[in-house]
């Protein structure tokens, strides 16, 4: 049987590998090899701690708990579109002058969005190389020449 500090650094650690869309309670046990009483107990640990959130959940008739993280660990992709990066102004930019990250739209719009997928792209016919659409003539005549 592993140490509970063991099993904790484990579970902690695969609840933040999962992300955003959080992991059930009973998986995270049965794929650490715990029983669902050491798992329990571990997880309300986490949680007490601040680590970790549980939600109850309804799956498949019976009642278990998600399991989020509370903070997930930074990397470069977190910050890689921050408006900041290749802003013009970032020398002249300070919390006391009048430029200040306090009152950028840019970077509060960045901030807002943070965490949210990002927008679906359409594609046009233009974008996908596809042959765009004929034209049809406005005029009546012309058009039904055309279909005979």
């Amino acid at each position: 049987m592993p140490k509970r500090n063991d099993l904790e650094q484990k579970a902690l650690h695969y609840v933040v590998g999962t992300g955003y869309q959080g992991v059930l309670q009973s998986d995270l046990w049965r794929e650490l090899g715990a029983s669902s009483r050491e798992g329990s107990r571990v997880s309300i640990k986490l949680e007490e701690k601040g680590l970790i959130r549980r939600e109850k959940e309804l799956q498949e008739g019976r009642w278990t708990y998600r399991l989020y993280p509370k903070r997930l660990p930074a990397s470069i992709e977190t910050i890689v579109d921050c408006p900041c990066l290749l802003c013009p102004d970032n020398a002249r930019c300070d919390p006391t002058t009048a430029l200040s990250p306090k009152s950028c739209p840019k970077l509060t719009e960045w901030i807002l969005n943070l965490g949210k997928p990002p927008a679906p792209v359409i594609a046009t016919p233009e974008d996908s190389g596809a042959p765009a659409e004929p034209d049809m003539p406005e005029d009546d005549s012309v058009a039904e020449s055309l279909v005979k």
